[in-house]
């Protein structure tokens, strides 16, 4: 369930896979198409979300690394060694009496808490980020292919079978994209996910 380090996207021209790869490998292969007529769809490998083209100027090589600047002189908040940033927590008052009750203070029971939940729902955080990535995809290429909405409830039901079936009359290009990103949405039997 590990996804690779190196963002990717993958570009669609109407169902037809005509680029992926990293963003530069894609946006060479791209600058060397025809796309007048349209329909051309690029999609992050990482999130199944639609990106667009060309790239932003100053586009280093992915959406993620594309953050807006900070202003230079502007302070830093948080530890900069530790890449600690600062944001804003809403709790109740007996949440914040907890808390400050814990060794190291709010901030360490807070870093604690929220690595022991990553650790403990790591596999089911998975599940669910396959299926949100591969639900983004067929949305915006396949929203109004027949079997779209049986795929779908396939997708969220935890049914591999049903799924298959339903995009098996699709287009070989968006139902090979489709299972790599759905590739980690189907726990096995004995371990499936509880529901969220």
């Amino acid at each position: 369930m590990n996804e690779s380090t190196t963002p990717s996207c993958t570009a669609f021209l109407g169902a037809r896979r005509v680029a992926f790869g990293p963003y530069d490998t894609v946006a060479q292969a791209l600058a060397k198409l025809d796309v007048s007529a349209g329909g051309l769809l690029v999609f992050d490998d990482g999130s199944g979300s639609l990106v667009d083209h060309p790239w932003p100027a100053g586009y280093p090589s992915a959406p993620s690394s594309a953050a807006v600047p900070a202003a230079a002189a502007a302070p830093q908040v948080g530890r900069p060694r530790m890449g600690v940033v600062a944001r804003e927590v809403t709790l109740l008052p007996r949440h914040w009496e907890w808390l400050a009750q814990q060794p190291g203070g709010a901030s360490a029971a807070l870093r604690r808490l929220v690595e022991d939940a990553r650790r403990t729902h790591s596999e089911r955080d998975a599940w669910r980020q396959a299926k949100e990535r591969a639900y983004r995809f067929m949305s915006a290429i396949a929203g109004g292919f027949a079997g779209f909405e049986e795929a779908s409830r396939a997708l969220f039901g935890q049914d591999a079978e049903a799924f298959a079936r339903s995009i098996a009359e699709w287009p070989p290009d968006v139902q090979s994209h489709l299972a790599w990103l759905a590739r980690d949405a189907f726990a096995p039997e004995a371990v499936a996910p509880p529901p969220a």
